[in-house]
């Protein structure tokens, strides 16, 4: 049984391997310009701050560790289209032969598709949820946000939205290895919903609104994933042929 397996290990490590090295090379990269995308990354958490209040460090290697922070998220983000193209290298050995000619379309949708959710959240749900949680007890507190803790929250927002809106993609793909079919989603919806808002939960600010934000698109996205797998794989009608 193991022998079986080594060569999909082998493979599965060089494709890790490919990926890390691109995560690496983009981090030196992104971190020669790492103060313009904290800039950038900060922007809607200043338009927020009441006056006098401040973005601050607290501990003295704050700043360098959030330094390496910003630079290997925005290095991560700039090796999608690598990491989307290594995965479906390692998944190609199973599909057909017409089915290996996705990876283009399949490298750059997934890549779409993540920077689609992670701009929907940094212009809709991050304003909206910083608001809230910055001037909530604001009265009676003096705001002074670490800027740890913020790129921290930062990401991680823009990482759980990027991850929800591939939501389509995926199902393209079980859809296409014959995993799943519409009536599959269907059937899982109601248990789907429950999944969806346990996320939005626990990924965005504790306000109704803004895990509502979240929710809202997952299952506009799941209802998308639907007609994908409809579309890919369709639920085989055998009552016609039990009838005939």
């Amino acid at each position: 049984m193991f022998d079986d397996l080594k060569p999909h290990l082998v493979e599965l490590r060089k494709r890790l391997a490919i990926s890390v090295i691109a995560i690496v090379v983009l981090f030196f990269v992104m971190f020669s310009f790492w103060q313009p995308i904290l800039d950038w990354m900060i922007m809607p958490l200043k338009a927020v701050l009441p006056e006098g209040s401040h973005v601050i460090f607290t501990k003295v290697q704050e700043p360098f560790f959030t330094a390496l922070k910003v630079s290997f998220f925005t290095g991560f983000v700039a090796a999608l289209p690598i990491i989307f193209w290594q995965l479906w290298l390692f998944i190609a050995p199973g599909l057909y032969e017409n089915e290996k000619k996705m990876i283009l379309p399949f490298a750059i949708g997934a890549t779409i598709m993540f920077l689609i959710g992670g701009s929907f959240c940094y212009y809709v749900v991050i304003p909206f949820g910083f608001d809230f949680l910055i001037n909530f007890g604001s009265q009676l507190f003096t705001a002074l946000p670490s800027i740890g803790e913020y790129v921290s929250f930062f990401t991680k927002l823009i990482l759980g939205f990027g991850l929800a809106f591939e939501m389509p993609v995926i199902t393209f793909v079980l859809a296409m290895m014959g995993l799943v079919t519409d009536r599959t989603l269907k059937d899982f919806f109601r248990y789907a919903l429950v999944v969806i808002f346990l996320v939005s939960a626990l990924l965005t600010p504790p306000d109704v609104l803004t895990q509502f934000l979240m929710a809202g698109p997952m299952i506009l996205l799941y209802g998308l994933s639907i007609m994908i797998a409809k579309s890919v794989n369709p639920e085989e009608k055998e009552t016609e042929e039990d009838d005939a």
